[in-house]
């Protein structure tokens, strides 16, 4: 039944986000149900389950007659904190929950469905600037906190100069080069992408430590030099063996002797039977891309080695966007 009914939780988070309810109650801010409903446009039967609801799932917690945020909704889910989260739940809600719902049709067919890739080069490739910068926005907000896990867990200290391979918005950078004064780093993307990188990393006040390159990992022939560690972030998940491993031969190349590639993913064990974390975004790589899935740790291991690397190992954390990191250096 839990399975049966997974949808109900979510639904219920994400009209709570929609709504901005708990960037309402920022600040340990108690409301009744009454006064609630009535901020927020609603009767009172809906506005009472609506808060019994985000209750159960950890999201509020009672305050006398009324509720106020859950230390966790303080954290994430209020708009303007560092690790607002609330980009990936709008993400969700508006671009792939519609698309699960015919999730039979792209196990038959073995096509994406968010996009169509006949007319269409890519899944990152779209008219509507709002989806876009939504898109942007989930990336950012799963990555960040993603990366303060990523930066606790390995030591990019041992290094310098960082290329975020396909870095988005730059979340790693800004995270890493926080919690690493002397690191500095590079965000290579797409070009329409690194403007925004580059204004995230100003606002972050570190547009000194961080710069952008444009350019596209797949069609250049090589990727940018001059960097002893390379980072690919849930990149890998999104493309076929073939393309990944192509991928992998780039950062070799560019590497210097000593240098290290990290993969950062949500990894299969060997066995390919979980975590369902893993599985799920595997199933969701299914929905958004064409030829993506979630790997194992063994392949992307296997990939490194007979990309030229040694010493490949894992290590293993807890984060939204991944459960650890492959790493390996260039003898």
């Amino acid at each position: 039944m839990r399975l049966v009914s997974g949808f109900w939780s979510f639904k219920t988070f994400a009209a709570a986000v929609e709504l901005d309810l708990f960037t309402r109650l920022a600040g340990g801010r108690s409301i009744t149900v009454e006064k609630a409903a009535a901020e927020l446009d609603l009767a009172e039967r809906p506005a009472d389950l609506l808060f019994a609801a985000c209750a159960s799932l950890g999201l509020l917690e009672r305050d006398g007659e009324g509720y106020r945020n859950s230390p966790l909704a303080e954290e994430f889910l209020v708009a303007g904190k560092p690790y607002y989260f609330g980009g990936q739940v709008r993400y969700c809600d508006r671009r792939t929950y519609l698309a699960w719902h015919r999730v039979g049709e792209a196990l038959r067919t073995d096509r994406p469905l968010t996009w169509d890739p006949d007319t269409q080069e890519s899944m990152f490739e779209t008219e509507d600037p709002q989806l876009l910068a939504l898109f942007w926005e989930a990336m950012y907000s799963t990555s960040i906190f993603t990366a303060r896990a990523l930066g606790e867990a390995y030591d990019f200290g041992a290094h310098s100069r960082l290329l975020d391979v396909g870095g988005g918005s730059g979340a790693y950078p800004i995270e890493l080069c926080r919690r690493y004064p002397s690191l500095r780093a590079t965000v290579f993307d797409l070009p329409h992408v690194v403007p925004i990188a580059a204004e995230k990393a100003e606002a972050a006040g570190l547009g000194d430590r961080i710069d952008t390159v444009a350019g596209n990992f797949l069609h250049d022939e090589a990727l940018p030099s001059g960097y002893d560690v390379m980072l690919l972030s849930m990149i890998l998940h999104d493309w076929d063996e073939p393309t990944n491993r192509e991928l992998l031969g780039k950062c070799y190349a560019a590497l210097p002797s000593g240098g290290a590639v990290v993969v950062s993913e949500l990894l299969l064990n060997a066995d390919r039977t979980g975590p369902a974390s893993a599985a799920l975004m595997g199933m969701n790589m299914l929905v958004e891309t064409v030829g993506g899935r979630n790997y194992s740790e063994t392949e992307y291991a296997d990939w490194l080695t007979d990309a030229g690397f040694v010493e490949a190992h894992v290590v293993h954390f807890d984060a939204p966007g991944a459960n650890g990191v492959v790493v390996a250096r260039k003898p």
